[in-house]
């Protein structure tokens, strides 16, 4: 095996965390990264990994060598990409992970119109409110709707979205308006099972932050399953306006506690690097930017779908 791909076997495994998912990555069989990676150990004359039944880490030497090794296959992939960039194509595929309704209401639209942009690109969309592991399995990009907290990765944000509580006409006829946040103990609510604070319900008031346990009558990892439930007056939810907006103005749901609102959210497109960005990367993000320019939620569609081409300010994201 020649000495790139047991350099890129070996750097895969370090931040898969394993060989099968690195196994996954590279596109080989698990056998083939394992001897990729032992063939590496026996040409340097040391051992890189520490190997056990549940988990792997470098040695002091592996460490210093995956650094380096990192290096090289970024500046590899960097000159790939000006050669693309220079015959006019951005090639390759672009592996994206998204929230399950926010991709489905507001990038599969999109995604055509990049395609369309970008023939050379192979789309691989996986959908899930779960926050993936970029690195890990595998992730060119992923969006998050989230308060992102700095860390290793980087971000763009591309819109914002209001938290808003709030409930159908039925239901609010039936067991009354909150007026403020500690009466939702005695309301039935559908709860969003990734949602940061589990049960409790934060908001922001005059008096400062309020915070309520809340005792869910449902709950579901998705948000037009709790949608869907409170449309057919189950209980007060608490959803962002990208996915309540439209049926709050056709006044199919009411929105609560107005004195109360909750803190907003960002949603950004959150990646591994800032340095040596691979160039399909930096297309798929310029698009996004263009598409989100000036959203508008209570149309339930962004705001400019003409996508150009912007200069990338980055910042660190969880």
């Amino acid at each position: 095996m020649d000495r790139l791909r047991e350099i890129s076997c070996f750097v895969s495994v370090v931040e898969a965390g394993s060989f099968v998912r690195a196994a996954d990555i590279v596109g080989v069989s698990k056998a083939a990264v394992s001897r990729a990676v032992l063939d590496l150990e026996q040409r340097l004359g040391m051992r890189l990994l520490h190997r056990n039944t549940r988990s792997l880490s470098l040695t002091d030497a592996g460490h210093d060598y995956w650094q380096r090794c990192k290096h090289i296959l970024e500046e590899l992939a960097e000159a790939d990409d000006v050669v693309s960039a220079d015959g006019g194509q951005v090639v390759g595929q672009l592996r994206i992970s998204a929230p399950h309704s926010f991709g489905i209401l507001h990038l599969a639209p999109l995604w055509p119109d990049f395609m369309r942009l970008h023939p050379g690109i192979r789309l691989d969309i996986h959908l899930s409110d779960r926050m993936s592991d970029i690195v890990g399995e595998g992730f060119d990009l992923a969006i998050r709707i989230a308060q992102l907290q700095d860390s290793m990765l980087a971000q763009r944000r591309l819109a914002g979205t209001r938290i808003v509580a709030c409930a159908a006409p039925a239901y609010l006829a039936t067991h009354g308006t909150p007026g403020h946040p500690a009466e939702l103990e005695r309301h039935q609510v559908i709860a969003y099972s990734y949602f940061m604070h589990k049960d409790e319900w934060h908001f922001d008031g005059n008096e400062g932050p309020v915070a309520v346990r809340t005792r869910a009558l449902m709950q579901a990892n998705n948000g037009d399953t709790c949608l869907s439930a409170a449309l057919a007056g189950m209980g007060i939810i608490l959803q962002p306006d990208f996915l309540v907006a439209p049926y709050i103005a056709r006044r199919q749901l009411v929105p609560i506690l107005p004195a109360y609102p909750v803190r907003e959210m960002g949603i950004y497109a959150v990646f591994s690097s800032q340095r040596h960005l691979p160039l399909k990367v930096r297309a798929m993000i310029d698009f996004l930017v263009a598409a989100f320019d000036r959203v508008d939620w209570n149309t339930g569609v962004a705001g400019s779908r003409t996508p150009g081409v912007g200069t990338l300010a980055y910042a660190a994201a969880a």
